[in-house]
């Protein structure tokens, strides 16, 4: 089984996918790895990516997603996936791929990116991924998980309802 962890900026995406890493022994791709530079400097420069930036970095996740597959290795990837047509990119097709969606409201995820350090997405470009983000629909492989608690309880609570789908 893979796990996409997906959402905006700030809303715990690798926090959560380090500490189902930890808890489940699993493979982990952070996603931002996988951008070109010029997708960096873009978002580092406070310039929101476009689709055709944003294709050949879910081509990267897919080809990470379908490696783990083809090697029957499970997996946990972290991916924005804001748009319906980039969580079909990355798991279209993929059965064994589960979308999880860490959510929260706009004013608890822009206080977390406020006290972020280092990390090269400015707060600035909250409000435009939440613009465009479409929340998985009932037809998608998605979990969706409330990020106002402790990230070991939202662990705990994904473990848990992946155990109920699949014995890990």
């Amino acid at each position: 089984m893979i796990l996409v962890i997906m959402g905006v900026s700030g809303s715990g995406k690798s926090t959560i996918a380090e500490g189902l890493r930890r808890k489940l022994g699993w493979q982990y791709q952070e996603g931002d790895g996988l951008h070109p530079p010029s997708n960096v400097a873009k978002m580092s420069a406070g310039t929101p990516l476009t689709d055709e930036d944003r294709l050949p970095w879910l081509g990267k996740i897919a080809e990470r997603i379908d490696q783990w597959r083809a090697q029957g290795i499970s997996g946990i990837v972290t991916c924005s996936a804001l748009k319906r047509s980039y969580r079909n990119i990355i798991a279209g097709g993929r059965p064994d791929v589960l979308i999880v969606y860490p959510k929260g409201s706009q004013a608890l995820i822009a206080g977390r990116v406020a006290q972020r350090k280092g990390h090269f997405m400015p707060a600035s470009l909250l409000e435009s991924q939440f613009r465009i983000l479409e929340e998985p629909s009932p037809d998608e492989n998605a979990m969706t998980v409330d990020i106002d608690q402790p990230p070991d309880t939202i662990v705990a609570e994904i473990v848990r309802r992946v155990e109920e789908r699949v014995p890990v």
